[in-house]
């Protein structure tokens, strides 16, 4: 008996003849290979579906091209290699393909003081884009911080301040008396508020950028915030956060100045967006701040 041939449904015509934008797969589970991790992601891919009198494009050619991502550290050429497969194995029917791989960057981080270290959660999205030949990469980057209010901790400053006057109205200063009344809590009574805080980093890359400068641009934005969360600490650790944040009192406008000032001076960048988000404590919404740059051509 013969063996039957399986029948491609996707390579009959379209019953509605249109071209499609985007065809493919989301959610698709793959480990990758970043600074020599390798890292669980979930990978999004397609192409464009031009040839309107197709049904359909072939998904299986895109999944198994994404086998590359399992052998080779991530870097702009091989996504380059993946995305010219894609639109290889679509000859005739595509001429846009895309890829995008979300993660988690793993990055042991040092205490402040202590000998202590933790390991520290950033998300990480890459999308890569096919297009006439033309190829650009772009990086998502999550980075978290501590945000303290300029506001708050002058309204703090100034009820410590007439706190003082109220203690030591029409009294004689001693030094041995002032110092213990700073370090109570009848003269400190109030504090400035602060949260926990998000940069959201979108860079395009240049062309000619060989790999993905990921860790460069987290140490990059943590060091113009000044107040990077932190992970194992003592509390010696704690009091000098304490002090680094008062020492970088920021808005979310100040936040998003010092990132895109500090950023776009990397050879790596033809673009960047920044947008920062500070979960207010005092209010029940955000504060956000939105900042793009480009470099002049």
């Amino acid at each position: 008996m013969n063996a039957l041939t399986l029948p491609d449904v996707a390579a009959q015509t379209s019953r509605q003849p249109l071209p499609l934008d985007w065809v493919g797969m989301h959610g698709i589970a793959t480990p990758v290979l970043i600074g020599g991790q390798r890292l669980s992601a979930i990978a999004d891919a397609g192409v464009s579906l031009d040839d309107e009198e197709a049904r359909g494009i072939h998904m299986s050619r895109l999944y198994l091209a994404l086998e590359k991502l399992e052998e080779t550290e991530l870097s702009p050429k091989l996504l380059h290699q993946i995305l010219q497969q894609f639109l290889d194995s679509h000859e005739g029917l595509s001429r846009t393909a895309s890829l995008s791989i979300h993660t988690d960057l793993l990055l042991k981080r040092p205490a402040l003081v202590s000998p202590l270290a933790g390991w520290k959660r950033y998300p990480v999205s890459i999308e890569a884009h096919l297009q006439n030949a033309v190829f650009h990469v772009e990086l998502k980057i999550e980075v978290p911080y501590s945000s303290t209010c300029p506001c708050s901790a002058a309204l703090a400053r100034q009820l410590i301040q007439q706190q003082f006057v109220d203690d030591f109205a029409n009294k004689k200063l001693e030094h041995a008396e002032i110092l213990a009344w700073l370090g109570s809590a009848n003269g400190i009574v109030a504090t400035p508020h602060s949260q926990r805080s998000t940069a959201t980093l979108t860079l395009r890359l240049n062309t000619d950028t060989d790999g993905l400068p990921l860790l460069a641009f987290i140490n990059e934005a943590e060091a113009a915030l000044g107040t990077a969360v932190q992970t194992a600490v003592k509390r010696a650790d704690e009091q000098a956060f304490a002090f680094v944040n008062g020492q970088n009192l920021m808005f979310c406008e100040d936040a998003a100045r010092r990132l895109t000032t500090a950023l776009r001076q990397s050879h790596h960048l033809a673009a960047l967006e920044v947008r920062v988000v500070h979960a207010e404590s005092l209010h029940a919404h955000d504060a956000v701040a939105l900042s793009r740059w480009q470099r002049e051509a």
